[in-house]
């Protein structure tokens, strides 16, 4: 559906108008479907509004289904985080998030914005991984942690036409996947956000800075330091919490 209505590229009046509301349907569809307690349904009417993907020759399904990666995360993991409120206005602010996203943030061809789509992209997925499965076998939650960090980082160095996009990819996957694997014997929420999610937003987001500003001539000595330093400031207050937590456990 958002693919389809993608490709009328409405410019101004009435078409323009038309435009927007056929792409504000899918969240206000998908809020009614939660307050109904049709969970199931929401997850499949996101995926369906993604047909087009695979209305392409089977052997460009791979590079398809990447290319809509995000989108996908984004959308299934808006209706994991409704599922885990029973507050209709928490649900709703979701759903205004979601549209916001497909109105504002998912059509740009920004390079920063689209820098931030992979950046959101990631935040959402391993928020909403290890809030639906906590209790999941460990190499479950390696498993979709690297796919979900191999997705986000694809789509972010695919807009900067980076030469080593795949092995770049294919290397924060690993580090994701890795993170997971041992940080997952000790699993800890702040919030609705676990301690890997945490950990992965605050490098990801650093690096992704510093690529971006390293890109645009902006990085300035001053700036990666501060950049650093927050980065390994909020790592270490991570680690020793998980520390204290691990040792209270033993005790």
């Amino acid at each position: 559906m958002r693919d389809f209505i993608t490709k009328l590229k409405p410019a101004t009046g009435f078409s323009q108008v038309v435009h927007l509301i056929l792409r504000l349907l899918l969240p206000a569809l998908i809020f009614i479907l939660i307050r109904i307690n049709f969970f199931q349904l929401a997850l499949a009417i996101v995926l369906l509004s993604k047909w087009r993907m695979l209305a392409v020759k089977p052997r460009y399904w791979p590079a398809s289904i990447r290319a809509n990666g995000i989108d996908i995360l984004v959308g299934l993991s808006t209706v994991v985080f409704m599922m885990h409120t029973s507050s209709s206005l928490w649900q709703l602010l979701w759903a205004v998030a979601y549209g916001g996203w497909l109105v504002g943030i998912k059509p740009s061809s920004d390079t920063l914005l689209i820098s931030s789509q992979a950046l959101i992209g990631q935040l959402y997925g391993l928020a909403a991984l290890f809030l639906e499965w906590p209790s999941a076998p460990l190499w479950w939650l390696v498993t979709g942690s690297g796919i979900v960090c191999f997705l986000a980082a694809r789509h972010f160095f695919d807009s900067f036409d980076e030469s080593y996009s795949k092995l770049l990819s294919y290397t924060w996957a690993y580090f994701g996947a890795a993170t997971v694997w041992i940080l997952g014997h000790w699993l800890l929420f702040y919030g609705f956000v676990a301690q890997p999610t945490l950990l992965l937003t605050v490098i990801g987001y650093g690096l992704a800075a510093l690529y971006y500003l390293d890109h645009k001539d902006r990085l300035s000595k001053l700036l990666r330091r501060e950049f650093v330093l927050v980065m390994v400031a909020i790592i270490v207050v991570v680690l020793i919490t998980l520390w204290q937590s691990t040792k209270r456990k033993i005790v």
